[in-house]
């Protein structure tokens, strides 16, 4: 594999890790809007969630937010993975690598006022992860029946 796709997977890694360090970063009021934010988006599209789950709707855009991105960083840690780990070890290796970025980053929003931490948000990232590395299994066994 050639150096520059190695490096590109580096810096497209690094680039999801700051963008979940700074949405973490974001004060309690400030990720509540953007969470209500999307939820106004679906609205606008034709999606009402309000109506199916009332309350719960922004707490649950918050949660497939956490699942999403984690499952990203997933496939990120992966395509970097695969240039240091040569067997399949190499998913299990991206899944404790979420799991451990998901617990630094519930600690960071600790420090952030109107944010906690929440082993909850942990477990909803590393399954994330888990769904990932479920799907890439699928999608091989497919590949592996069609030929």
């Amino acid at each position: 594999m050639s150096k520059n796709k190695k490096i590109i997977s580096w810096i497209m890694l690094l680039i999801w890790m700051s963008i979940i360090f700074y949405m973490s970063h974001q004060p309690g009021d400030i990720s509540s809007g953007q969470s209500d934010l999307v939820v106004k988006a679906l609205n606008f599209i034709g999606i009402e969630l309000n109506e199916y789950f009332g309350e719960l709707t922004t707490l649950i855009v918050r949660k497939v937010a956490h699942f999403s991105e984690y499952l990203i960083l997933f496939l990120l840690a992966c395509n970097v993975s695969k240039f240091y780990i040569k067997n399949k070890k190499n998913m299990i290796y991206s899944i404790v690598f979420v799991f451990l970025y998901a617990c630094t980053d519930e600690i960071h929003q600790y420090f952030i006022p109107g944010r906690s931490m929440s082993f909850k948000d942990v477990l909803i990232d590393t399954s994330g992860a888990v769904i990932g590395y479920l799907v890439i299994k699928l999608i091989k066994a497919i590949k592996i029946k069609k030929d």
